[in-house]
């Protein structure tokens, strides 16, 4: 389900080394303790940089491509876009017996709660994971409803793991359950979704 970008052309490989450095500057601006003076001095500097990069931007993020073997990428996503900053970024795997699989660290930056993960952190996650579901059963559609229970904070610093699986379908409209738990499978957040395949998307291969 996922694309080796080092494959690609050197540009994307750059792109996505790029976006890890943004998170790994954007957890240090989180937590730095140095002076207002080192603060303002690199907040210039970036502010330079970031007008390098606009020098010429485009309109939206990465676009999802679907390849000719149905192979999906999508380097812009939110959750999963290794192109974008503010994603994981998640890598989803299929799982045997369990439909789809992530294994999941939380940083810092996702914090809600003191120590703990923001719930619509979570909920993004879960969200896009039991999407990924209903899509490796053949049947990929557009969030309906979500329905999230949160039984006990979710910690970052923390290897957790995630997994979902398509659990029923009608028509076009299909149901999918996860949860992110601990690796002992303690569970710490669970979520039901309802999936609404568009007439446009009946019969797409998503692999």
């Amino acid at each position: 389900m996922t694309i080796d970008v080092a494959a690609q052309d050197a540009r994307l490989e750059a792109l996505c080394a790029l976006a890890q450095e943004t998170r790994d500057f954007m957890d240090a601006v989180a937590l730095t303790e140095v002076g207002g003076s080192e603060i303002a001095a690199v907040a210039a500097e970036l502010a330079a940089l970031t007008a390098r990069l606009r020098a010429a931007a485009r309109e939206t993020p990465q676009p999802l491509e679907i390849g000719a073997d149905g192979t999906v990428r999508h380097l812009g996503n939110a959750v999963t876009g290794a192109a974008n900053p503010h994603a994981l970024p998640l890598v989803v795997e299929r799982d045997p017996e369990r439909g789809v699989r992530a294994d999941i660290a939380f940083r810092p930056l996702h914090e809600g709660p003191p120590s703990a993960v923001h719930g619509g952190i979570s909920a993004m996650v879960l969200d896009h994971l039991l999407g990924q579901a209903v899509a490796a059963a053949g049947v990929a559609g557009l969030t309906g409803t979500l329905t999230v229970r949160y039984r006990a904070t979710v910690p970052y610093g923390r290897p957790l793991v995630a997994t979902a699986e398509h659990t029923r379908s009608e028509g076009r409209k299909s149901w999918a359950d996860g949860r992110i738990a601990l690796p002992d499978g303690t569970v710490l957040v669970e979520a039901t979704g309802l999936f609404i395949t568009p007439a446009e998307w009946v019969g797409l291969k998503v692999t």
